[in-house]
């Protein structure tokens, strides 16, 4: 399972590798990370890390998948981006307060139509790619008006869940 954390401006990728009970084996990006991580009362954990200690609380705020973190001595805003959240973004297109800068695929499938190539000026909005997964057809949009910066995949291409797709620049 993955899921991509965003905090203030860093976006990070987690992914669990192994759990045993409390006992987590994690990776950050491209860092792996042993974890003892119990939840002790109501949005509190404790989080054990190469012999050191934090205890962060975590509560939800009114928007899905995000959270105040407050461990102590900081608060942070803290939003989760699994492959639903990412889904509704890429239908959507997130725009340029989101931060994205890219199409990544919501789960796996298969890329049905490419409608932009490198280079290419889009509006936000437009639709860039159609992908086919669990038997629908769903239209990806550009995030904001820019340019077409990379296209990683081809029409008909199997594509893994959180792959990256088409990249844009301002």
């Amino acid at each position: 399972m993955s899921v991509e954390i965003r905090i203030k401006n860093r976006l990070a990728r987690v992914e669990l590798l192994e759990r045993n009970d409390n006992l987590l084996k994690i990776k950050v990006d491209e860092m792996i990370y042993h974890v003892d991580l119990m939840h002790t009362t109501g949005g509190t954990f404790s989080i054990l890390e190469g012999g050191r200690s934090w205890n962060i609380e975590l509560i939800p705020k009114q928007e899905p998948r995000k959270y105040t973190a407050y461990t102590y001595y900081e608060t942070y805003d803290v939003e989760v981006i699994d492959a639903e959240a990412r889904y509704l973004l890429n239908r959507g297109g997130g725009g340029p307060a989101t931060g994205e800068k890219s199409i990544r695929s919501p789960m796996p499938g298969k890329v049905v139509k490419i409608l932009v190539r490198e280079g290419d000026a889009v509006t936000h909005g437009q639709t860039a790619i159609i992908l086919s997964a669990m038997k629908m057809e769903s239209e990806y949009k550009a995030p904001f008006d820019g340019k077409v910066h990379k296209v990683h995949v081809g029409e008909g291409d199997i594509v893994e869940g959180n792959q990256p797709l088409i990249e844009f620049e301002a």
